[in-house]
């Protein structure tokens, strides 16, 4: 069987202290190996070498007696891939250290000739048990590693579905060195697909055992799969709750074919506290605080305060959670938070009150689905106009995630939609429709080539558009918007010029990436989109740039350079932040 090609650096190994001691005064006498295959083949030379191995310090005396091991350890490299019948001369130079050569004439090699792979037992009915024998081809030459693979995986799926019992009955490989040729001959006999039994949960973590079974994804009795064992892990470690999990899964410990599960649980530290600091060309400085009770009682229930303070836009909210079933995916939180942001400038402002329930869950198909009821009071400002808001907004929101990657993907897309309502007289002062659509898509071509686009839509439908508060008026532009405008620049104005936000929304953006290498790229991109009040006359505004884009071990860091065609031109830095979906 082949020797992997791992222990090549001990060849690089060798030459550093070789080098090491020119650099001392210290006379080498490493010896070296030189292989040469006439005709060429790089896999053999490479088998052969390391087969060998490091030659030590040996001088041409000892390297002369050593020649006739070394001579037999690459006849096994070389029948390792199929070669039975090579010719071997050794031979010893001396110069400043002394080597060992070796010409290697590797003959005609062994090729497969009959393949019979066979599975015997309940596996064989098994559709997602592959019998493997397309991986040994008729015609090819013999390799002793493919051959064990293919034995490997055998024993590899048996371990996976459950076939604990699984064992070759036969497994022979016969080989004609003088005819070249191999005929193989593998059977495989499953025996019982054992099942999984009771969950029981163990160790120091506080929950109750309800809590804990709604994360097990199957049910008792059903056919053993190791990745259902993987996801209970991976939904015990997602939870929070918990600092370690080692779930223990052991055959011997079987009954009647049945695998007790248990696991063991070593509970997290209860509070969490966050700080972080962060920077964007729309808001600047921005500074972020958060404090997380993770679990409160058996029942897991959590709570936890955040705040944001940057120079246009301050607030702090707090939150209540109750896991529900299936509890990774599904929670009651009932969540409330004050805000003040300056809009555009500081000509307009907004003080926002928002407290309601939420119901956050995950659909089959694998959406995710919010529903809430928010009431909300705004006080606010816009130029010379001042008013209070009150609204009780029922609402949903779904969402969509497919990514091949959670920080930096290269294929995928995101949609997102809300709709929310007001109705004059349920706790609000005006009938009101809020709506947002947001879709994001990204595809990579020929590895370098990244191509993105972004579409965001947004509308108020009300008889009553000036009852609406600002924080559901649209503003556009900013790096997260149309880039080459400031954030919040775009927007219809008042009399007096103030910024006073749109009834609609829209922008689209192209973007083209070129990665330079795994962590660099330049970009080039063109947005246009704008926020305005009639549909009829929505006056786009464009901004082009270039950028760059660095991936960081958090997701890509993003700066452009873009330049408004519209208006009054000029050109604006972006800094930004996060996934690209």
């Amino acid at each position: 069987m082949s020797t992997p090609r791992s222990l090549r650096p001990r060849h690089r190994l060798r030459l550093l202290v070789a080098a090491l001691g020119v650099a001392l005064g210290v006379e080498s006498n490493a010896a070296e190996l030189d292989v040469r295959i006439e005709p060429d083949n790089r896999a053999l030379r490479e088998n052969v070498e390391n087969y060998i191995g490091d030659l030590g310090d040996r001088d041409a005396e000892e390297l002369l007696r050593y020649s006739r091991i070394a001579e037999q350890q690459a006849i096994k490299a070389l029948q390792a891939l199929g070669y039975y019948q090579p010719t071997i001369d050794s031979e010893i130079t001396e110069g400043e250290n002394p080597t060992l050569v070796l010409d290697i004439q590797p003959g005609e090699p062994v090729r497969l000739r009959n393949i019979e792979v066979k599975v015997e037992g309940p596996a064989a009915s098994f559709e997602r048990f592959e019998v493997l024998r397309d991986l040994l081809t008729e015609g090819e030459v013999l390799d002793h590693g493919e051959y064990e693979a293919v034995k490997q995986r055998l024993q590899n799926q048996a371990s996976r579905y459950g076939y604990f019992d699984a064992r070759f009955t036969r497994q022979r490989l016969l080989i004609d060195p003088e005819a070249g040729t191999a005929d193989v001959e593998l059977t495989f006999t499953s025996g019982p697909r054992y099942r999984l039994g009771e969950v029981t949960f163990q160790g120091d973590a506080p929950f109750d055992d309800r809590l804990l079974q709604r994360m097990v994804p199957f049910d008792s009795g059903v056919p053993y799969d190791s990745e259902l064992i993987a996801e209970l892990s991976r939904n015990l470690q997602a939870s929070g709750y918990f600092d370690g999990v080692r779930v223990d899964v052991d055959p011997a410990k079987a009954s009647g074919e049945v695998l007790p599960v248990t696991i063991h649980l070593a509970a997290r530290e209860p509070r969490t506290f966050g700080l972080g600091l962060g920077y964007s060309s729309d808001v600047g400085p921005r500074m972020r605080f958060e404090w997380t009770r993770h679990w409160v009682n058996p029942q897991g229930h959590s709570y936890g305060i955040d705040a944001e303070l940057a120079a246009p836009r301050q607030n702090v909210g707090a939150w209540y959670e109750i896991p529900l079933d299936p509890p990774l995916t599904d929670q009651f939180r009932f969540a409330g938070g004050y805000q003040y942001e300056e809009i555009a400038g500081t000509d307009t402002l907004s003080r926002l009150l928002r407290v309601g329930p939420e119901w956050h869950s995950q659909l089959d198909s694998g959406w995710d689905r919010v529903i809430s009821l928010k009431w909300q009071r705004e006080e606010y400002r816009l130029g010379d106009d001042s008013g209070l808001s009150t609204l009780l907004l029922p609402g949903v929101a779904f969402s969509y995630l497919e990514s091949d990657n959670a920080i930096d993907p290269n294929e995928g897309y995101h949609i997102r939609f809300e709709l929310a309502a007001a109705k004059e007289g349920l706790l609000s002062d005006a009938d009101l429709i809020h709506s947002n659509l947001m879709l994001r898509g990204l595809t990579t071509l020929w590895d370098n080539h990244r191509f993105l686009g972004r579409i965001q839509l947004g509308a108020n439908i009300t008889d009553e558009y000036t009852q609406v508060p600002p924080s559901l008026r649209y503003f556009a532009g900013g790096g997260q918007s149309v880039r080459g405008y400031e954030y919040q620049h775009l927007s219809p104005t008042n009399s007096d010029g103030d910024r006073i936000g749109g009834r609609y929304q829209v922008v689209a953006s192209a973007e083209y990436q070129y990665s330079i290498n795994d962590r660099w790229r330049i970009a080039t991109f063109i947005d246009q989109g704008n926020a305005f009040n009639s549909l009829s006359e929505p006056d786009p505004h464009t901004g082009v740039g270039v950028g760059l884009r660095w991936v960081s071990p958090v997701g890509p860091l993003r700066l452009d350079l873009a330049h408004a065609l519209d208006g009054d031109g000029g050109f604006q830095f972006h800094f930004s932040m996060g996934p690209e979906l």
